[in-house]
């Protein structure tokens, strides 16, 4: 929006990853459009404008600079964060380099990192990063982690896809799996220098048993157990991050709030628990998408058939549970 209109009204910036850049549907669909339309029509007290900020791959820490760029000029009233459960794993630089085999000190996303002196910092992105990369994703895995997913799940449903496979290794008796497991990618990062001391305790061999999972996405219960190092630092630098923003809002005198995708689980989920856990003694209230659904139709509807991220009506339903929250604090509306 026109910075003098958005400074002239309530203006709401919502902030994520692809949840919020939203590729999948047509522009008049996206939040902040609906926000905007709702609002109109819905709450003719409140004059509300709304932008949005979001880049797949990213977590809070990653967008920071979305903030401090972009929507802070706009000087919004709110500010929403829209979090979803891989932005655990998202904050954190090492888990991302054995997911998408990034260099872990360089990466294309700003990342947390620990100082000599002991203290948090953001460390802006690398526009190199692609020049170098872990062993494993330059010379096996060049398109990303994905495919080692894609191809375990073709295997396991498709005939053709075996026959293929098994020709392969026909062919090829010395080539080894076509994708890494996991325990060669944890080896490979733990002998990168400082990092080596960030698996102690990890058992990636064990994760298809599901007693570890290389990701907090994957396996809730993680967030609340006696995790290895990695983990808990994923969990320590997602804390920060929030606080970082909850700084920035207060400094510029903006409300902050957290939207919690569907994808979070249900309030009682390990997900949304560690959430609230960081958000609360912070003062940041958290908007569950997942309960406004619970009363208005399916969360299914909430998502595409074959695609995670929100349909048309998952981007409805947020928009609607966020001006719900803003219509009950018109406070955050006055200058």
């Amino acid at each position: 929006p026109d910075p003098a209109r958005a400074a002239a009204s309530c203006h709401v910036a919502v902030i994520g990853d692809s949840y919020v850049a939203a590729r999948q549907v047509e522009i008049a669909d996206k939040l902040q459009v609906r926000l905007e339309a709702l609002a109109a029509r819905e709450a003719s007290r409140l004059d509300v404008t709304a932008s949005a900020y979001g880049f797949p791959g990213t977590a809070q820490a990653g967008q920071l600079p979305y903030y401090d760029e972009y929507a802070r000029p706009l000087r919004p009233n709110l500010v929403v964060l829209v979090v979803v459960r891989n932005d655990f794993d998202g904050n954190s630089a090492a888990l991302q380099a054995l997911s998408w085999g990034w260099d872990p000190d360089r990466t294309p996303h700003a990342f947390p990192v620990r100082g000599a002196d002991g203290a948090v910092r953001l460390r802006p992105p690398d526009p190199g990063y692609a020049e170098d990369t872990l062993p494993w994703f330059r010379e096996i895995e060049p398109s990303g982690g994905w495919r080692a997913d894609a191809a375990r799940a073709l295997t396991g449903r498709s005939l053709l896809a075996r026959w293929l496979d098994a020709k392969r290794r026909a062919l090829f008796p010395d080539a080894g799996p076509a994708f890494p497991p996991l325990a060669v990618r944890a080896e490979q990062l733990a002998a990168r220098p400082g990092y080596g001391w960030i698996l102690d305790g990890w058992r990636p061999a064990d994760a298809e048993q599901g007693r570890w999972h290389y990701t907090l996405a994957g396996f809730g219960p993680l967030l609340s157990e006696e995790p290895p190092p990695v983990f808990a630092e994923a969990i320590e630098f997602t804390a920060w991050a929030l606080a970082a923003f909850k700084a920035r809002a207060d400094r510029d005198g903006a409300a902050l709030a957290v939207l919690s995708s569907y994808s979070m689980g249900g309030p009682d989920s390990p997900w949304n628990v560690a959430l609230r856990g960081m958000a609360d003694p912070l003062g940041i209230p958290v908007i569950d998408q997942r309960e406004w659904i619970a009363d208005r139709g399916r969360v299914e509807d909430a998502r595409w058939p074959h695609d995670a991220h929100w349909s048309p009506q998952g981007h409805q339903w947020a928009a609607e549970a966020i001006l719900d929250w803003l219509r009950r604090r018109p406070e955050v509306c006055e200058d």
